[in-house]
């Protein structure tokens, strides 16, 4: 089945693709390997902000890392010129987590980010990954997480 149809079928919209916010561009392909940038937390409505282990629950972080997910989906979707059925697999996650420095379930939040992505892509959503904690994110949210991918 189709990357597009899955998506579809569980009722999932990936949004427009965000411009870089500085001077980066928010992807590089390099053979049929493609980086993409940090994605950041947040909706339609707005920059999802906290910081774990304060103000913030693991549930409601990793709520914030499917969010990312979305938005790295929606990106390897641009760089394939608007077909997300090039995308072969997930290589690698990177997941930062604004947290306080005794909080120690970065792992559960960027798994809201990990789930998603297999739920979404099944085998080819399967991947390497990090989770670290940041003392500090852009303009304050919670989770960032940058990705590599496999495309066609």
């Amino acid at each position: 089945m189709s990357i597009a149809k899955r998506l579809t079928d569980q009722g999932i919209t990936l949004p427009d693709a965000s411009a870089p916010a500085a001077n980066y561009v928010p992807f590089v392909q390099v053979g049929n390997t493609l980086y993409v940038s940090g994605q950041i937390s947040r909706t339609d409505d707005g920059l999802i902000t906290g910081i774990l282990g304060d103000n913030m629950s693991v549930e409601e972080g990793a709520a914030a890392a499917r969010t990312c997910a979305l938005q790295l989906l929606t990106q390897v979707r641009a760089a394939c010129g608007g077909d997300i059925d090039r995308l072969v697999r997930v290589v690698k996650l990177t997941g930062f987590v604004n947290s306080t420095k005794d909080f120690t379930d970065q792992p559960k939040v960027i798994n809201g980010c990990s789930d998603f992505l297999v739920e979404a892509l099944g085998d080819a959503g399967r991947h390497a990954r990090s989770a670290v904690s940041a003392g500090a994110l852009p303009l304050g949210v919670a989770v960032e997480i940058e990705g590599i991918f496999e495309i066609a």
